[in-house]
């Protein structure tokens, strides 16, 4: 008995000794600048929330967070580089669900990355809505008008997306599902392109982020007609959503999380997970965030975990029945 206690009592001594480094590290975490990598483009609303993030949590740690933006289709190129990055917390990727889970779900195996396993969620930041727009020139105001023009019209109406896969085209996806409805789909390699030819009207219509249609919609310029959230978006109340308009289910929204190399220590985790959160209390954030149509979204890294496999389950079946095959 009394060898057993010994060598409980030296196993125990080994672990705290061997943690105590891990420990010291958190306490005096950071000692240096934080990259962030960023998977889109400079300038736009994603590399805002990324930018003012970062520039909250080094606030409030006393260090700069530095942005480096990574853009790829599949966001494969950032995520690669932060899953190979040392897991000391000096890298942290800023990405969405569209470029971890979905991607996965979507390339499978050809993605390069398993988000699952290559990096580990720190917490999410905010939810984005997204919002069905058509061009005035459709001639609908709502998801009714839609859906009867579609079926009165099989295969003459359009829509255009990011690229094949993308949340926006996954979600216009979902609507021809559930509505019964043919329209044809027209995807670009960026937010850029379709937007010019959106606003041209040489595409009807489109699922996109709040923040990148909200201030046409203000200008007329563009018809919004439902929102994907279960719930109306303060920054556009009267806009329904599509589980008023009797779409059950429908939910499609961009969510964007920080992430952080595979062992990434725990305690390293969750300091960055309560710094995060505690810039998200900020209302001077809140103000930033919300004109461009997000939502601030304090969340635990298990919570990420969760919905990052509920995605990729909803949308692998999306993807499967609709026949999507990735470019």
């Amino acid at each position: 008995m009394k060898k057993l206690t010994s060598g409980i009592r030296l196993a125990v001594a080994t672990a705290l000794v061997a943690a105590a480094p891990i420990v010291a590290h958190a306490q005096s975490y950071p000692g240096k600048p934080v990259k962030i990598i960023v998977n889109y483009t400079p300038g736009g609303p994603t590399d805002l929330v990324a930018r003012t993030m970062g520039a909250k949590m080094g606030e409030i740690l006393n260090q700069s967070f530095v942005v480096e933006n990574m853009p790829s289709a599949n966001g494969a190129i950032g995520t690669n580089a932060a899953s190979r990055a040392a897991p000391d917390g000096y890298t942290i990727l800023f990405s969405t669900a569209g470029h971890t889970s979905v991607a996965l779900a979507l390339f499978g195996d050809k993605l390069g990355f398993d988000p699952f396993r290559d990096i580990t969620p720190i917490g999410k930041i905010v939810d984005s809505t997204q919002m069905i727009v058509a061009h005035p020139s459709l001639g609908v105001k709502s998801i009714a008008e839609l859906v009867a023009l579609a079926k009165a019209k099989p295969g003459q109406l359009n829509f255009g997306s990011v690229g094949i896969g993308s949340s926006n085209h996954l979600g216009i996806e979902l609507l021809k599902s559930m509505a019964g409805i043919d329209m044809v789909h027209i995807p670009y390699k960026g937010t850029a392109p379709v937007m010019q030819d959106l606003m041209a009207g040489r595409v009807h219509l489109m699922l996109n982020s709040m923040g990148t249609v909200i201030q046409q919609v203000r200008a007329g310029k563009l018809v919004a007609l439902a929102v994907g959230t279960t719930t109306r978006s303060a920054a556009a109340p009267d806009v329904p959503t599509m589980e008023e308009l009797g779409y059950k289910g429908y939910q499609v929204s961009t969510w964007y999380a920080f992430f952080a190399p595979a062992k990434t220590p725990p305690v390293i985790i969750n300091k960055l997970n309560a710094t995060l959160n505690q810039g998200l209390a900020d209302p001077q954030i809140v103000k930033v965030l919300v004109p461009q149509g997000f939502d601030a979204a304090p969340s635990t890294p298990e919570a990420v975990s969760k919905l990052m496999r509920e995605e990729y389950e909803r949308w692998k079946k999306v993807i499967t029945d609709a026949k999507i095959v990735a470019e």
